[in-house]
Order: C-alpha cells, then structure tokens, then sequence
C-alpha cells in the first residue's frame, strides 16, 4: 500500500481556501482548529470532514511535516483507527488508518508517533488480527510502514511477545497471514512485510525455524501467491532472512521443508530441458508448462537469488543446490533477465556454485571475516560491475562441472 492516497482537494501544502499560500504558524493554527472534530462524540459529519483534511495533508511531505508537531491530533487520529469502539464510524475510522499509512511511511516521523501513542504498534496489531475489523489492511499497512525501523519494530515484537497466554503473537500473525478469508472485509495482504521486518529480529527467527511449528512449511506455497505481490514479497523476504541462520540450512534444504523448489519454480520458465537435464532438477521443477511465467517483481527475484546464495554459505549447502539442478535454472534465468542489478546477482551465485571450493577453515561464508578496506574494495567493485552491466550485453556463462555423483556421459 505505501502510501495511501486521496482525490480530496483539500489543502494539502499550506494553501488557504482561496488557494493563496499561508504563514505557517497560521497553518499549525488551522490544524490545531481540527481537534475539537477528531474527538470521540463529535458529529459524524464534520468528524468525516476534518479526518479527510488531515488525510489529503500526509499525501505531502510538508504536510506530514506539519503534523508530526501535533502530538494531541496524532493521538486523537490514532483513537480514530485503532479505538475498539463496538460500532465506529466507518469512513472516519478508515481514512485515519490511511492518514496513519503515510505518516509511518516517513521514517522520520516515528518517533513523533510513539511519542504521541507509545502503544501505537500494539494497537494497530490488535486491529490487523481482528477477523472482524473492516481496516484492517490499513492497519497491517500502517504496521508494515512502521516496523521498518528497528524502536518500532522492537515495539511491535514486544506487544507480539505481550499476547495472553496460549496462541503467540507470532502464531496468530502467521495464522492471519496464511489462512485464506482470515477476514472476509480485508485480504491482510501487508502481513507480508510485517513478517519480513519482523524476521529482521533473531527472536522472530527463532519462532518461525521452530522445528515443532512448520511456520517455514507453511509459508512456502505464498512464494506463489499470485493475487498480490505484497504479500509475495513480504513471504520471500522473510524465507531470505531465515536463511541468515546457517545452523538450519541443512534442514531447510533437507526433506522436511525441502525449501529449494520454492525459491527456484518462481525463477524457472517455460525452459525445454533435455532429458538427461530434466532427472536432474526436483519433480516440481520438471516438464514446466510453455506458458510459465517467471516471477514478474524484479525485486521478488532478488531476494529470491539472495535466499539461495545463503543457503550455499557452507559446503554442504553448496553441493545440495547443486545437486538439484539450480544452475539449469540459474543459467536461463541470467540468459533472460532484463535487470541489470539482478543479472548480477544471479551471476554471482552461479560462479559460487560452479567456482572453486574456498581454502580449509573458510567453508563458511557467512563466517569469514573480511577486513573493512577490502569490503570497501569490493562493494567498489560491485559498482563498477552492475554499471558495465547497463553498458554492455551479458557474456555467455562457462558450463557446469560435474556434480558429484553424477554419472559421466
């Protein structure tokens, strides 16, 4: 959602209703004016009214601006979309949801938020898993935008953490997120990168890699969710950030979770292996249909690419990539992307599975320690690569050796 917007003509950059620009401390007075109309008990009307002004004002940067110093309207706006009022007013209780949306979009103006409503993150996560609650989309959208930073993010963990006895925070959250018509008014599409932020925390990745749970199974067919790619991405970013933990790898990769398919069908297209190529990859890769589409979101194909490069972090990962066939994939994926930062990424990878082993004592690639004036060197490198990548055609990739246990032609 990022940032929602209105087609209201409100003034939204300090223009008078005449359309003549005003002084600002003449703005902050008109602003402050809305007050008394976004309380609780005011008349419907006039309180749709004055939320639809303060919404038009968060679709600008000095509108958000102008808001961040009003800490008694930015905590009546949140009474407005959070409030567990039995009945509340539809349009008003939305469109301050919205208004929250863009403001949380400004990574500025968090600390503004919490200092007006320190329980602005338990809230909106007690709107976004009520099945019952109509906004709850802006709710999750509002939480997404706000739990990119780490104070907010820690904020919402520890309301997650809060949660009464039984069901977790986090378990609910997931169960939200997987479970279709969860809430028949709201697709609760920004749960996705709600988890994915939240997955930023190693007590979240603990949680999701619990072997008793299968949270990670249960996330793996959204790789494919096609409805939205929202919640596709939020669910591949958050799978990427688990890889960070190499303790699990073998068991991500192993028969339990069996995550390689999923991260590797979105890249696959509608290739015509042959058939000693075919035995090679999973069941699920094989025989793809000539309409397959790749995964559409450069960004998605990214972190997916991302995802399977940490799973090669240690030698024993490295060979079980490559023994299920992902440089076939890999090598027309880069054949056809037309994305320079992802062609290298995809790139990058490849040479890790067809390159040379690393020395005794560096298997780990998440472990080696690399000084910081070569990291510099390298992220240079990295720069001046993705730029010839914009300059010049791709070169073709050297083939795949052998894998191990593979019988010779």
């Amino acid at each position: 959602m990022g940032e929602a917007r209105t087609g209201m003509g409100a003034p939204a950059d300090g223009l008078s209703p005449a359309g003549l620009p005003m002084p600002e401390a003449g703005v902050e007075a008109e602003v402050a004016k809305l007050l008394p109309f976004l309380a609780p008990g005011a008349r419907a009307d006039l309180q749709a009214e004055a939320v639809r002004h303060v919404l038009a004002l968060t679709g600008s940067g000095p509108g958000r601006a102008l808001l961040a110093g009003q800490e008694a309207l930015l905590r009546a706006l949140v009474e407005l979309a959070a409030a567990a009022a039995p009945a509340p007013a539809p349009a008003p209780a939305r469109d301050a949801a919205r208004a929250l949306v863009n403001l949380a979009a400004e990574p500025g103006l968090h600390e503004r938020l919490l200092e007006a409503e320190p329980a602005l993150p338990a809230r909106l996560l007690g709107r976004a898993l009520d099945p019952a609650w109509p906004w709850a989309e802006e709710a999750a959208a509002a939480l997404a935008n706000l739990s990119r930073e780490p104070a907010p993010c820690a904020a919402l963990m520890a309301a997650l953490e809060a949660e009464e006895p039984g069901e977790s925070g986090l378990e609910r959250l997931v169960r939200a997120l997987c479970t279709p018509d969860y809430n028949a008014r709201a697709p609760l599409h920004y749960l996705g990168p709600v988890l994915s932020n939240l997955s930023q925390r190693p007590a979240a990745r603990a949680f999701l890699l619990d072997r008793e749970r299968c949270v990670v199974q249960r996330l793996l067919p959204l790789t494919q969710f096609s409805d939205s790619s929202v919640r596709r991405g939020g669910v591949v970013g958050t799978l990427r950030n688990c890889c960070f933990e190499h303790r699990h790898h073998e068991w991500l990769l192993g028969p339990q979770v069996d995550i390689l398919p999923f991260l590797l069908l979105p890249l696959a297209g509608p290739e015509d292996f042959s058939e000693e190529e075919m035995e090679r990859l999973p069941a699920d890769l094989q025989y793809l249909p000539p309409d397959k589409q790749r995964e559409p979101d450069a960004d998605i194909r990214k972190m997916l690419l991302e995802a399977i490069m940490l799973l090669t972090a240690t030698a024993s990962g490295r060979q079980q990539v490559r023994n299920q066939g992902a440089y076939l994939i890999l090598r027309e994926l880069h054949s056809w992307e037309p994305e320079p930062d992802v062609q290298v990424t995809c790139e990058k990878l490849i040479q890790v599975l067809i390159g040379d082993e690393p020395e005794p004592g560096m298997e780990n690639l998440l472990e080696v320690q690399v000084p910081e004036d070569v990291e510099r060197q390298l992220q240079q490198l990295d720069h001046q690569e993705l730029e010839q990548h914009t300059q010049v055609q791709p070169q073709e990739l050297a083939p795949e050796p052998q894998a191990e246990g593979a019988t010779p032609t």
